[in-house]
């Protein structure tokens, strides 16, 4: 992926605790808003970046520390829900939010969203999740099996590979899944993206349950049907139990619905954001 697009996307940097910190946005003024990926990388929200801020938004869409275009290099202990939530808040800081902004978050991304929320790490004004992982939903199967020690670079970019062209569905190209898959070739992002996974841990959402289901702060799932780990019947759940929450179904788009419906998304997230 190069730097910029023609849709005036620009990927550019901060420094985080001493690393840099790399970042998809915009040469525009607006109100902030945070993106968040997961066992993936800043890519999965490149279709929606340039439509958000066409809206007047902000859009930050950071790459975790180690993974995708930033530096440092994840541990076990730094690729928490908990310890990437307190991350997250020191990115913010560094990029100069102050006060309430909305945050949206895919994939595990999800939960550092919800962490967010629910621990005043930063002061959510919305909750925006796609595809999220939540309550035991995870960690997935192709991830788990990275927990423990011994995989190759070659296992690790196949099992890549395979999850992103799942994940993808009907919008996988062999250029788009390289695209998704460039992050990977580096040593460093893989011992990083295995560290995240060793991390994973359901309890990170469980324990937020109770919170949530308490909170008054509006609520957005948007939610490709036929993903098969994180289940709409997930989305269908979180929908009914948490208050002021929304459920937006994407038909026939699997984990990374931003690839099969970005307009759909884009216009939605936009709606939920400015309301």
């Amino acid at each position: 992926m190069s730097d910029t697009t023609e849709t005036r996307v620009l990927r550019t940097t901060v420094q985080v605790d001493g690393e840099t910190a790399s970042y998809l946005t915009v040469e525009r003024d607006g109100p902030a808003v945070l993106l968040l990926h997961g066992t993936y990388w800043s890519r999965v929200w490149l279709p929606v970046v340039a439509r958000l801020a066409d809206a007047g938004l902000r859009p930050l869409a950071v790459d975790l520390p180690g993974l995708g275009r930033s530096g440092g290099e994840l541990t076990q202990e730094t690729a928490t829900v908990p310890a990437l939530a307190d991350w997250v808040a020191r990115f913010a800081s560094a990029v100069g939010i102050r006060g309430a902004v909305p945050v949206a978050g895919h994939d595990i991304g999800g939960a550092i969203a919800q962490h967010l929320l629910v621990h005043d790490r930063l002061e959510v004004s919305r909750l925006a999740l796609v595809n999220s992982v939540t309550y035991d939903s995870w960690p997935a199967p192709h991830v788990a099996r990275f927990r423990g020690p011994g995989a190759t670079a070659e296992d690790v970019l196949a099992a890549r590979r395979r999850a992103v062209t799942a994940a993808l569905a009907g919008a996988a190209t062999e250029q788009r899944v390289a695209d998704y898959l460039a992050p990977w070739t580096d040593p460093r992002v893989r011992r990083s993206w295995t560290a995240l996974a060793g991390a994973a841990d359901s309890r990170y959402t469980l324990d937020l349950v109770p919170a949530l289901r308490r909170s008054a702060t509006p609520k957005l799932l948007l939610w490709g049907e036929d993903d098969a780990y994180e289940k709409v019947a997930y989305a269908e759940r979180f929908a009914a139990e948490m208050p002021h929450t929304t459920l937006v179904r994407i038909p026939d788009a699997d984990h990374i619905p931003t690839e099969n419906a970005p307009g759909t998304i884009a216009r939605t997230l936009i709606d939920f954001f400015t309301r």
